[in-house]
């Protein structure tokens, strides 16, 4: 056993600058640790006030990970024995407790984390009494034992309580935070505000059981909340700028607590909160207004007021910001919710609101020192996918809510605020104000954020007859082009530049060509800055995405010769930005323009960009985008030096299969992959398949990784669509040919046990079907019978998907030939064909991709009406069957486990009758084939009731939960009865080409289901009356429905 002392003695030694002294210490320390009367040594260092402060802390670091976490208990994953006996345990717990009143703070904070992680193994068994313990500290009236308790409660209440845990503690918990809150001469403002953080961890834990205990759950809410309510409104009442006139900002941690935890209350219990909205928006808007100047003051001002007051507490960062940000962002979910829209609709609400929100939307100081040095975080920051959370983006936002609830009232805001900085900037720069341009700056940015809502409500009431409420057309034509040429304001030149290219589609083709030419001299100029060429990267961006093609060719070769250096100079998000714009410039006029000199320097630099962001996935996505638009130029010679380029070298790295770098064959096959999407229809040129055909059969021989896997077989898919007679006339070194090497690819894949190589090789097969069916034939029945031995053990839905579709197709197209093959075997013992239509049955309804659906209904069709006894007779799994005990339950996993879903045994006939109606409900015809005047009235399969959201207002409770305006637009989308989800234009993106010229694909499905259905009535064919006397209620009324239709000509199945 080691004493304190010793403990001591070995800790100086860890910090020793001699490796070996320090090495050898850690490892007699570790020994050590294995007693447990070592670890209370350690425990009672930590307790010692005369020992060095840096020990203390090093001992409460040791005891959270080596001992706690590693000899504690089995309880932890790292637990390598030795618990301590428990004695000991209680003795070591003691200790850490009375570590939350020591009067360092970083103590305090160790210890805490210490006990958390104890009391996920020994609370409540072995140590009952820690939270009547916390909560004697709590009510001690020691800020440091409150600040300790508080660190425990709140990772405790987050990972410990149970639902049936919950209710009770917090009944104890909450008044005793709620007095904390409120001894203002007692307790500091940063352990106030920590009662506040901790309420939101509660309110946080009683969201999770609401479903569980609703009714316990609504009666604490209703007592709870509201007294919490009161409080919040009396904390922001108060004056916000007291907490910023003084040496210390400490008091505004309680507003930002507040506004953070009345956005969580806004997300978990609306209703509670309603009542309340117009007095917390008010106080909302008070804080933004009286908040600026002093925001102005030191984080905008060329002339700053002084340093921001550092907090009294290290390690608590207390800043304008990180208030403005959850402030604006409970406004911008109240803004959104609509249960506040008479506050907004109140006389200059919103333009007071919109107003307040731009100006703290201006670029700081410190953004403005960092974005000018730093390339990526400039651009990072102009990223709507990877923008970094600030106050500039909570406004974004807001005005984004802002925008979709009241988009002309919102753009009337926007215009007087728009009028009113462009005045006041224009007027300070006459006057000499050096930060004159930061507003303006900041109102193009809030204005091209919002582009896209903005350019729809400017279209939506030029529609309507209705004046514009935004003048855009003004700043682009009298104030962008004058901003242009201020070198002096680089941050707003390139605003500028970037908001022109937003509102492209406003400007005429030659006054948009104009600004795009300034653009490209931006980027040639050698003496512009790093944010300005940044800028007109992006705005050259968005050009070419807004703006005519043919406004844009006569560009493009010299855009795409002036961003190549940038491939090669650039890193990061700097690179990634100039990779998708070259991307959008290449495809311009489906890439005519593009000479095979350029195309060959681009490729080399874009296959150097690959070998040096080899790992990057976001690269590689561009970069095969790229290639595809490259291989794709209808310019003689492009695609036959792109492939001259890049097949060496991608095939030399496909060759290599070391596991443990996966990702270089992965990503060259990708990059293969796309050369073949863009090659022309003719073929993929001599030569091609027989260039990757060896490297690609053995990487795929022995790959293991998924990635490798799937790629390969997509690009093998690739092959067989675009030159299938390539690969069926390879042979490789040893004889074996291109289908065999392909059948051999399939085999290994359907015998892998990790399902996720495998997800795309019912593709494969599609395809090698449809283009090679004759030379599969020979080996059809062997691979049939491979798929089905596979189908009965495979588990995820789009690996069976992948094997089963393929039975489908064959099945549509010829239904007994493969019954006669699939009857003669069996599976396991089982007849295979039962194995197929039992696993059809149970994933039908989860197929993805619009011609897989098709293809199963229509087959599921076929096998309907097969007068075949084996079809008729197999039974497959049919409707849920609702127990007493289970109806209005919702069903947890461990309640499934201990009462399994049972299912009734129907015949094959009748399940297939559920699913084509399933299928026409789904597709739109719920609607029509109902009961005039709405839905059916009928119970739902698992005993439930649907019930309306009581968290809609009117409009959206008159529209299914939608707007009006919303239900407009889906209703286009949705088109009459559904027709769009018939429409491959609509559902089509995850099908090839080849499947969306299919004539499957030409058929309407709606049509002909009720055609077939009608057929099958007509003659009974099937039996078809008996399957419908099988049917539930709701079924059967569709079917009365189908049969009502006007007859269609017949159907063939």
């Amino acid at each position: 056993m080691a004493s304190a002392a010793d403990i001591a003695q070995l800790l100086t030694s860890t910090l020793n600058s001699d490796p070996n002294v320090r090495i050898a210490a850690e490892l007699k320390l570790s020994e050590s640790l294995t007693n447990p009367q070592s670890a209370l040594s350690l425990a009672q260092l930590i307790h010692a006030q005369d020992a060095d402060l840096s020990l203390r802390q090093i001992s409460s670091h040791i005891l959270l990970r080596k001992y706690v976490e590693e000899h504690w208990s089995p309880f932890f994953q790292q637990f390598k024995g030795n618990a301590p006996p428990v004695e000991v345990k209680s003795q070591i717990r003691t200790i850490v407790f009375q570590g939350l009143s020591d009067p360092i703070r970083k103590i305090r904070s160790l210890c805490a984390h210490t006990l958390s992680t104890i009391a996920m193994s020994d609370w409540p068994d072995e140590y009952p009494d820690l939270l009547t313990s916390l909560l004697g500290l709590l009510s001690s009236g020691s800020p440091d034992s409150v600040h300790g308790a508080m660190q425990v409660f709140t990772e405790f209440i987050r990972t410990e309580l149970t639902e049936d845990q919950i209710l009770p503690i917090l009944r104890e918990l909450l008044p005793v935070l709620l007095s904390i809150l409120g001894a203002n001469e007692q307790h500091t403002p940063l352990t106030r505000s920590r009662t506040i953080a901790v309420f939101r961890q509660c309110v946080e834990a009683l969201y999770m059981v609401k479903d569980l205990h609703p009714q316990a759950v609504k009666e604490a809410s209703a007592s709870v909340l509201p007294v919490w309510l009161d409080a919040f409104k009396v904390l922001l009442d108060l004056d916000p700028r007291q907490d910023v006139s003084g040496p210390s900002w400490d008091g505004l941690a309680i507003r930002i607590q507040v506004f953070r935890t009345l956005d969580t209350i806004h997300t978990s219990f609306p209703r509670a909160l309603a009542p309340y909205l117009p007095a917390y928006l008010n106080a909302s808007l008070t804080h933004l207004q009286a908040l600026f100047p002093t925001f102005y003051a030191y984080y905008l001002s060329p002339t700053p007021a002084g340093d921001v007051p550092q907090s009294e507490e290290d390690g608590e960062n207390v800043e304008l910001p990180r208030l403005a940000a959850p402030l604006v962002d409970f406004v911008s979910a109240v803004a959104r919710g609509g249960r506040a829209r008479a506050w907004f609709e109140e006389s200059g609400r919103l333009g007071a609101v919109v107003d307040a929100a731009v100006k703290w939307a201006q670029m700081t100081s410190e953004n403005e020192d960092d974005w000018a040095s730093d390339a990526n975080l400039f651009v990072s920051q102009e990223d709507d996918d990877t923008q970094a959370y600030s106050v500039r983006v909570a406004v974004f936002d807001l005005l984004s809510s802002l925008l979709q609830r009241a988009p002309a009232s919102a753009c009337a805001a926007l215009e007087t605020t728009s009028q009113s900085v462009v005045n006041e900037s224009r007027s300070a720069r006459d006057a000499g104000n050096a930060d004159w341009w930061r507003p303006l700056e900041g109102l193009l940015a809030v204005l091209g954020s919002q582009a896209e809502a903005i350019l729809e409500c400017l279209e939506d009431e030029k529609e309507s007859g209705r004046a514009a409420p935004l003048n855009i057309g003004y700043l682009l034509s009298e104030v962008i082009p004058s901003l242009l040429r201020l070198s002096e304001c680089p941050f707003l030149q390139g605003r500028c530049l970037v908001f022109a290219s937003r509102y492209s589609k406003l400007l005429p083709t030659e006054v948009a060509g104009q600004y795009l030419d300034a653009a490209v001299q931006v980027i040639e100029a050698s003496e512009t800055g790093i944010p300005f060429k940044i800028s007109a990267v992006k705005a050259i961006h968005n050009f070419c995405e807004g703006i005519e093609d043919s406004a844009l060719v006569s560009v493009a070769p010299r855009i795409t010769r002036d961003l190549g250096p940038f491939l090669l100079q650039t890193t990061e998000d700097t690179l990634s930005l100039v990779l998708e714009t070259l991307g959008v410039v290449v495809a311009v006029d489906g890439s005519k323009w593009l000479t095979v000199d350029l195309a060959n320097d681009l490729v080399l630099a874009l296959l150097e960009v690959w070998t040096k962001n080899i790992k990057d996935p976001i690269f590689l996505s561009v970069l095969t985008d790229i290639f595809s638009s490259i291989a794709g130029s209808p310019t003689a010679g492009v695609y036959e030096t792109a492939v001259k380029q890049t097949l060496p070298k991608l095939t030399a790295a496909i060759a290599n299969s070391d596991p443990e770098q996966s990702w270089i064959a992965s990503s060259a096959i990708e990059l293969v992959t796309s050369l073949i999407e863009g090659a022309p229809d003719a073929g993929l040129g001599e030569g091609f398949f027989a260039a990757v055909a060896p490297n690609l059969f053995a990487c795929m021989k022995v790959a293991e990784d998924r990635d490798v896997l799937q790629n390969g077989v997509s690009l093998l898919t690739l092959v067989v669509r675009k030159d299938v007679n390539q690969l069926l006339g390879w042979a490789g070194a040893d004889g074996q040919t291109g289908l065999g090497s392909v059948l051999g690819v399939i085999a290994r894949l359907l015998h892998n046990q990790d399902e996720s190589g495998g997800l795309f090789v019912g593709d494969l097969i599609i395809h090698l079907l449809r283009r090679a069916g004759d030379a599969v034939l020979p080996v059809l029945p062997e691979l049939l019978e491979a798929m089905l031995n596979r189908m009965a053990t495979a588990k995820t839905a789009t690996f069976l998907q992948s094997l089963i579709i393929p039975f489908a197709f064959l099945i549509y197209n010829q239904r007994d030939t493969v019954l006669d093959l699939v009857e003669g075997v069996s599976v396991g013992g089982r007849p295979a064909l039962a194995v197929l239509l039992n696993t059809w049955c149970e994933n039908a309804e989860t197929f993805q991709g619009f011609w897989p659906t098709r293809v199963s209904s229509l087959a599921l069709g076929r096998l309907l009406v097969a007068d075949r006894a084996s079809v008729q007779t197999t039974l497959v799994k049919g409707d849920i069957v609702v127990r007493p005990e289970t109806r209005d339950v919702i069903m947890t996993r461990s309640k499934t486990k201990a009462a399994p879903l049972e299912f009734t045994s129907v015949p094959f006939p009748v399940k297939a009758l559920k699913l084509l109606l399933h299928d026409l409900q789904t597709n739109g015809e719920a609607a029509s084939m109902a009961a005039p005047g709405g839905m059916l009235d009928i119970e739902s399969d698992d005993g439930r009731d649907w019930v309306q959201d009581d968290e809609w207002t009117e409009e959206e409770k008159l529209n299914q939960g939608l707007k009006q305006d919303e239900l407009a637009f889906l209703s286009d989308i949705i088109g009459v009865k559904g027709s769009a989800f018939d429409d491959d234009d609509y559902l089509d993106d995850g099908d090839d080409e080849d499947l969306r010229n299919d004539p499957i694909s030409q058929i309407d499905l709606r049509e002909h289901t009720i055609s077939f259905l009608q057929q099958c009535a007509a003659s009974n064919a099937g039996n078809f009356a008996a399957l419908v006397d099988q049917l539930n209620a709701e079924e059967t009324v569709v079917v009365q429905r189908v049969l009502q239709q006007q007859p269609q000509p017949q159907a063939q199945q």
